[in-house]
């Protein structure tokens, strides 16, 4: 359900939620972020689901809704006090939106060529994101406007994952086997990026990067073959995982993890039905989704 304008998201504790993004290959209108209670065992129920967006001329995104069909990515901020989502689909769309009404503050077309894989709100309500195609870091202005566009650019071959990290004031990136900590310079309206450090991950294939929520000091890095916990005050990898095709990896305060990997008999190579949990261990399946990425739907950088 999309919840009208004005109307509050069933209550719970931030961080309690997950948040999927359900591409619906299949059915590119029907695709959208959905956000789930894993309390609720079954999610195939109205009661498991909590809210769901995708963008329409009544929330403001007429000029948009070509730009969506395959949603990649959905974390939610706050932003002058009040919650927002910043969210992102590879075919092209780059948005930020009033959480829960839904309306727009802020949206461009990246383009589908590009295929933006991940999608971050720096504090200053300008929106940083990661294009695996186009293989760049762009940070929009998206301060500015509704629809202001200007952005600076980082090249990044591979470019999936990007995540701000508010105790060092750097924007993280992740591409290949690069793992890159970028100074935001300028201003709001003319931002800069900057290379300040880089790891050089154990293997290549870099796609999922979140925080580790239990952690301020640590960053989930997926790869094509490996999951690594990442120091950041460090730089070098202090936990690494034998966990192949993990498309997204999350967690909790609590410790607990969120992850997804592709699933045999869904219609791409990328996508599941099935979330899974560790620590404690448990799946939530639903029936007929196409979800690529799970996030554990928290407001905390870290």
């Amino acid at each position: 359900m999309q919840l009208p304008a004005g109307a509050a998201a069933r209550p719970a504790a931030d961080g309690d939620l997950i948040a999927l993004t359900d591409q619906k290959y299949d059915n590119l209108p029907a695709a959208r972020i959905r956000v789930m209670d894993p309390a609720v065992y079954d999610w195939n129920t109205a009661a498991a689901q909590t809210w769901s967006w995708s963008p329409t001329a009544a929330n403001g995104f007429s000029d948009l809704t070509s730009a969506w069909g395959l949603p990649s990515d959905a974390k939610l901020r706050t932003k002058s006090g009040s919650s927002v989502a910043v969210v992102a689909d590879s075919r092209g769309l780059a948005a930020l939106i009033s959480y829960p009404a839904g309306q727009r503050i802020w949206g461009v077309n990246v383009g589908a060529a590009n295929n933006p894989h991940s999608v971050e709100m720096l504090p200053n309500g300008n929106v940083a994101v990661a294009a695996s195609a186009g293989g760049f870091i762009r940070l929009y202005n998206a301060s500015q406007g509704s629809n202001s566009a200007g952005y600076a650019s980082y090249p990044l071959t591979d470019a999936h994952g990007v995540q701000w990290d508010p105790t060092r004031n750097v924007l993280w990136a992740l591409g290949g086997d690069q793992l890159v900590a970028l100074t935001v310079g300028g201003t709001a309206a003319a931002p800069t990026l900057t290379k300040a450090n880089s790891i050089t991950l154990p293997t290549g294939g870099g796609h999922d990067l979140t925080p580790v929520l239990a952690n301020h000091d640590r960053l989930w890095v997926s790869t094509g073959s490996m999951v690594y916990q990442v120091s950041k005050s460090s730089r070098t990898v202090v936990a690494t995982y034998s966990q192949g095709g993990i498309k997204s990896i999350s967690s909790k305060t609590n410790g607990q993890e969120v992850r997804t990997s592709p699933k045999s008999g869904c219609r791409t190579t990328w996508c599941t039905d099935t979330v899974s949990f560790a620590s404690p261990a448990a799946t939530r399946t639903l029936t007929g989704a196409e979800i690529y990425k799970a996030r554990v739907w928290s407001s905390h950088y870290e």
